[in-house]
């Protein structure tokens, strides 16, 4: 009941887009069309959802103080946190280098399409986000850490895909000239938000 609560509260209240504005860039560059926002989507899930609990194994049994232990006495007291971010970009680098490996055998098309966003995945501050947020709240397991990861996929999945159907739609009405391109995308952005935020005063 905890991890499909935390799902929950990481796609509609702690949103990664609508919450804490990460992984604004690709957001907005790639948020054009449905059907590349919803491949980007997949990746990003994809990379959240193994990146999370992997680093949450590397934290909890190689880098925090005393997290060595179970190697012998010696080592109980070794403190390897000091390395934490450079392990989990690299944790992260590596699949998103396998994603990008994969796309570009099964789906040449999509893999143009996204462009340079793809490999910037290692860099989109959503998935350290994932990570980073999850060494801060001390989660009890590792299924918990998972169902984090997952949850914040999806909603920034759900964030991107709203997003370009709203902008694929908006490409043929009647805004204004001031307004079009990234103005109004900031406007729908603050709208999108406070919708997804309206949650936050539900007991989830």
């Amino acid at each position: 009941m905890e991890a499909i609560s935390l799902i929950v509260r990481s796609i509609f209240v702690d949103n990664m887009i609508f919450a804490y504005f990460l992984g604004m860039c690709s957001f907005l560059a790639v948020s054009k069309n449905v059907k590349t926002a919803l491949g980007l989507g997949i990746a990003v899930t994809f990379v959240l959802s193994l990146t999370v609990p992997i680093n949450y194994m590397l934290e909890n049994y190689v880098l925090k103080a005393g997290a060595l232990e179970w190697l012998g006495e010696q080592f109980a007291e070794v403190d390897l946190s000091v390395f934490s971010l450079l392990i989990f970009i690299a944790v992260i680098a590596s699949f998103t280098q396998l994603v990008e490996m994969v796309i570009e055998r099964f789906s040449p098309s999509l893999y143009s399409s996204l462009g340079i966003f793809l490999p910037l995945i290692a860099v989109n501050c959503s998935i350290l986000g994932g990570s980073l947020f999850m060494q801060q709240r001390e989660f009890a397991d590792v299924g918990i850490a998972t169902a984090y990861g997952f949850g914040s996929g999806i909603g920034w999945l759900l964030a991107i895909v709203g997003m370009a159907a709203v902008r694929e739609k908006l490409e043929y009405s009647n805004v204004p000239k001031p307004l079009k391109g990234l103005g109004i995308t900031f406007i729908l952005t603050g709208l999108m938000a406070l919708g997804f935020m309206s949650f936050a005063g539900i007991n989830i």
